[in-house]
């Protein structure tokens, strides 16, 4: 078997680790065949030995469809050709494979993590997918300044410093952390600020700062404030009250009463942080929560995050693609991938038993470099804790589904008013901003049955339209919308007048499952707009050869401006509807109209705050911000490079003969 590197997403030792090799890869057509599927499977088994690692399960495009982890490779991929022992769900899984990749690890354990990780990359249609597109925010106490900053912090931990967290959202964060400020008075400006501050900026001011940047607090002072920061974010808060209380007490018998009153006010601070973050978890360190509910099909996990015996929020979580999965392996994929991302604590407990959990311990404690224990608590407060987990599990479960309910009544609802066979499953609204012509923008933003899906969002600076043109703005934006799914349709002819094509041969842009977004069609397109844009976005579809394909939609404000609702909604056929002013649809497609507005008029004004400071200089090829700034600091004025001799030009500091040539062919290209 010929090995190539592989290693993980996340792992920098992955090509020493593991090896990665195409098993097999069958030819066969995309539609579902278990025979082909079977012959595939057992075409990769014959090359399998029994060691641990991870295999992937692709169809006949390329696509992952299932990742899964083994102790014996040979033998649990060999399972999959006992067809009769399958569930409905494996059943289709095997009948759309058509080649497999395989990833030998040197444990269990190891395949387990790189499982989870190749998960969330890939995002298997097949796999139970952990569906939270947002990381996690921490506070970071850095630790690489003579003052460190506090600050939070969302993505990769490079820079040196105390993480605290996982927070469950920004707003918990935010909170904590202001007060934090008013406790400890540690600067969260950055570095370039710091340096360059003459004076105390606001913060200080409202004492929230100690303005170590101006000299207010000497060093030694300031590394007591974040040793006690240190402290209370460990759990030891109880030390840190009494220190305050102690020097309270001292500053009144002295007599020094502004200087009490500031330690009451930071007092006051560390009781509301305990007030707002207290569950009675005392005793249980640091730990997570995990507690799982199922009803109507659907499966919701609950998390609590204790830190140093403080909660630090809690999280729902929805998994998809959980049909015909036990409960038990849901919870233990939601975990995995959850901790895929975040650093797992010495101890998580769980509402029930799990499958492989002594392996999922060995898998987590890997990852944390420490020991980390599960269990399910029986009795005492542990057991309470838990009880609050399933409690709000079962709730959290019950909002979603009543919001189920509610979408999917809309979709019904939507559907019937615009004469659609079935509610739309992907709908794409579309918009441009501009002002008088110039910096135009057009946007798309996606909505689908759950809601905004904001990862396919699409901004497209308008190149072509000229002037004040709507119309032609909106067939530019549409045209290169569905350029990519016209081109791969021509491939797609091509490729069934070829029988000895391959299938899955065609080399496009792909999303993480290998699909690219342009080569979706939407159910509905909503176009803010009236007849002459709905006009345009029909010509351009009529073009391509999809108008009979895709539903249509324009919605415009009718003779009653404003927030009344009476927009009025045109079909491609010239007809006009109108819905009730209380209508819950029409406030669903106000929403979907509202969500693009916002949208693409982000997109306008952070293209107009770029061209401000943009220069004349940038359109010179080959002139970078060094020379473009050298330049400028030596003439003063973009005009005045412009209007400056060769000779001049080679005399700016840090510009060489050949830059000068550059920039002076550049505006004297005529000789």
């Amino acid at each position: 078997m010929a090995k190539t590197p592989a290693g993980t997403p996340h792992d920098p030792r992955g090509a020493e680790r593991f090896n990665e090799a195409r098993a097999a890869s069958t030819v066969a057509r995309a539609q579902p065949d278990l025979e082909a599927g079977v012959a595939a499977i057992r075409a990769t088994v014959k090359l399998l030995k029994p060691v641990p690692g991870v295999y992937r399960m692709l169809d006949a495009r390329g696509d992952v469809l299932y990742v899964g982890k083994a102790r014996s490779l040979k033998a649990r991929v060999a399972n999959y050709t006992q067809i009769a022992q399958l569930s409905g769900r494996l059943q289709r899984m095997v009948s759309q494979t058509r080649s497999m990749e395989i990833i030998t690890t040197n444990s269990e354990a190891e395949a387990l993590l790189l499982e989870a990780q190749l998960i969330k990359r890939f995002r298997p249609p097949f796999n139970v997918l952990l569906r939270d597109d947002k990381s996690f925010p921490f506070i970071l106490l850095r630790s690489d300044h003579a003052f460190p900053r506090i600050h939070k912090h969302r993505g990769a931990r490079r820079a040196k410093g105390n993480y605290y967290g996982p927070f469950a959202s920004a707003g918990s964060v935010n909170t904590t952390l202001n007060a934090l400020q008013k406790l400890f008075l540690l600067r969260s400006c950055t570095d370039s600020f710091y340096d360059r501050r003459d004076r105390p900026c606001l913060l200080y001011q409202i004492k929230r700062c100690s303005a170590p940047c101006v000299g207010r607090i000497s060093q030694e002072d300031y590394g007591a404030l974040v040793a006690q920061a240190k402290d209370f974010l460990a759990g030891k808060s109880s030390r840190v009250q009494a220190d305050l209380e102690r020097q309270m007490a001292e500053a009144a018998e002295n007599l020094q009463f502004e200087t009490a009153a500031m330690l009451r006010d930071r007092l006051r601070a560390a009781t509301f942080i305990q007030g707002s973050q207290a569950i009675n978890a005392q005793g249980l360190g640091d730990a997570d929560i995990f507690a799982l509910a199922a009803k109507g099909g659907i499966m919701g996990v609950q998390a609590f995050f204790i830190r140093g015996g403080q909660n630090w929020g809690h999280r729902a979580f929805f998994p998809r693609h959980t049909a015909e999965v036990e409960e038990a392996q849901v919870l233990a994929s939601v975990m995995l991938q959850f901790y895929e991302e975040v650093p797992p604590p010495p101890t998580v407990l769980v509402d029930r038993d799990l499958p492989e959990r002594e392996l999922i311990e060995a898998a987590l404690s890997e990852v944390a470099g420490r020991k980390v224990r599960l269990s399910v608590p029986e009795r005492g407060d542990r057991r309470r804790l838990m009880a609050q987990a399933q409690r709000n599990a079962t709730e959290a479960l019950e909002r979603r589904l009543a919001e189920t309910g509610t979408k999917a009544k809309l979709g019904r609802e939507l559907a019937e008013f615009l004469e659609l066979d079935a509610p739309p499953q992907r709908i794409e609204v579309y918009d441009n901003s501009h002002i008088q012509g110039t910096k135009a923008v057009g946007a798309m933003v996606v909505a689908g049955p759950e809601g905004f899906e904001k990862s396919q969002y699409r901004k497209f600076n308008i190149r072509e339209a000229q002037s004040n043109d709507d119309f032609a703005m909106m067939r530019e934006v549409m045209a290169r919308r569905f350029r990519a799914w016209a081109d791969e349709d021509s491939v797609r002819v091509e490729r069934s007048r070829d029988t000895d094509a391959p299938e899955g041969s065609l080399d496009d842009a792909r999303d993480e499952r290998g699909k690219s977004h342009d080569t979706i069609l939407p159910d509905l397109i909503l176009i803010d707009g009236g007849k002459g844009q709905l006009s345009s976005v029909m010509r351009v579809l009529e073009d391509i050869g999809i108008a009979d394909e895709i539903a249509v939609i324009g919605i415009a404000k009718g003779p009653h401006h404003g927030r009344e609702g009476r927009e009025v909604f045109h079909f491609p056929d010239g007809r006009e509807k109108m819905l009730p002013v209380n209508s819950p649809l029409l406030f669903h497609l106000q929403n979907l109209r509202d969500e693009v507005h916002r949208y693409v008029i982000g997109a306008h004004r952070a293209k107009r705050s770029k061209a401000i400071t943009a220069s004349p200089l940038d359109e010179i090829p080959g002139i970078g911000p060094a020379r473009k700034r050298a330049l400028l600091l030596h003439f003063g004025t973009a005009s005045k490079v412009r209007a400056a001799a060769l000779e001049d030009l080679q005399r700016a500091p840090g510009v060489s003969a050949t830059v000068a040539r550059k920039v002076y062919d550049f505006y004297h290209a005529g000789g």
